[in-house]
């Protein structure tokens, strides 16, 4: 059949309800968090097929039953893919059952990953994750290789320590910064940041993380509000693409900074001790670094500078990060954090 498809409105319940009852029936549930769902109707309105978006990742497919094996599916894709690009995003991703990965396959999709039985992490560029993987290749080296994985939004004391505790027990440290500004504190200041504040340790290279390590597209319970059981499934798809980013740095030991306050990232440190053993790759949780008997995070440097406490700031991060806390290039930031309703992490 040639349906129409059109937008579903976060407003229009009846669509929605549709839309879910044709997911369940396909074993799925609709995200919690989408920013596009589109539905193909037949002629008496009734939606038959289903697609939906967030960010730069296709998800939560369905056709009716009555109506499979007449390409639906395919147009559904296109006008996802078509709407994705309206909003620059070109470069995009899927998650899908293992059974279904064919299928995405002859649409162009290629594999990054997989969680064995339960879900498929493709890409719609041939050479997307192998160039990524290639950019890393010069940086390999003997001896003994760590990873770090770090937001650091902002660079605190406490990332800091982390950063030392692995330097000074390896050889090599690959230090990967989140790349996606989905955070309080932008991308390009978030690097910056951690640069400077780690220059003085030669062991550590700086990678930026791309799409591949903690992103809109592998993990996105990370910055959104998500139940336990989708945050886990995420972080065991993210931690199957670190398996084959540390493969090819040689990295077999992960630093991790133990989490007292963040559910999703207390979640990922849990499913990291359970799996990367697994993977050839030892976890190593460090003791949070404390200040006045508390944990020593981000969101409590957010919290001092939402509050205007100077010297709560200086207490809690680098020298580096505080003097470009109290420069004039850091208003547009500042502004940001004191604005927000909300600046502890998730």
């Amino acid at each position: 059949m040639d349906g129409w498809i059109t937008a579903v409105s976060p407003d229009d319940r009846q669509s929605l309800a549709q839309v879910d009852r044709l997911l369940e029936l396909e074993g799925i549930r609709r995200d919690a968090n989408l920013d596009y769902i589109c539905a193909m109707r037949d002629e008496e309105g009734q939606v038959v097929a289903t697609g939906s978006a967030f960010g730069p990742t296709l998800r939560c497919f369905a056709v009716r039953h009555d109506h499979q094996g007449e390409g639906l599916l395919n147009q559904i894709i296109a006008h996802l893919i078509e709407e994705r690009a309206s909003r620059g995003l070109t470069h995009l991703f899927v998650y899908t059952k293992p059974d279904a990965a064919r299928f995405f396959g002859d649409l162009g999709f290629h594999e990054i990953a997989r969680v064995e039985g339960s879900l498929v992490f493709m890409e719609n560029r041939r050479h997307g994750f192998p160039d990524y993987l290639a950019a890393l290749a010069p940086h390999k080296k003997s001896g003994l290789s760590a990873a770090i994985v770090m937001n650091a939004n902002p660079f605190t004391l406490g990332h800091r320590y982390l950063v030392e505790q692995a330097a000074s027990a390896c050889d090599h440290v690959h230090l990967f910064v989140v790349s996606e500004d989905l955070s309080l504190v932008p991308f390009r200041v978030r690097r910056m940041l951690v640069k400077e504040g780690t220059a003085d340790l030669s062991n550590v290279c700086l990678h930026d993380c791309g799409p591949y390590i903690i992103s809109s597209a592998t993990f996105p319970s990370y910055f959104l509000k998500d139940e336990e059981a989708v945050i886990t499934g995420q972080a065991r798809l993210d931690l199957a693409v670190f398996a084959r980013i540390a493969q090819a740095l040689n990295i077999t030991v992960r630093y991790v900074g133990q989490e007292p306050e963040s559910l999703v990232t207390g979640i990922y440190n849990r499913i990291m001790a359970e799996s990367l053993p697994a993977l050839g790759i030892a976890c190593r949780v460090v003791p949070r670094l404390t200040a006045d008997g508390r944990p020593i995070s981000a969101g409590t440097v957010r919290e001092a500078i939402k509050n205007g406490d100077a010297d709560a700031l200086k207490a809690l991060v680098p020298p580096s990060t505080y003097r470009y806390f109290t420069s004039p290039e850091a208003a547009p930031v500042l502004e940001r954090i004191r604005s927000a309703a909300e600046v502890r992490h998730y």
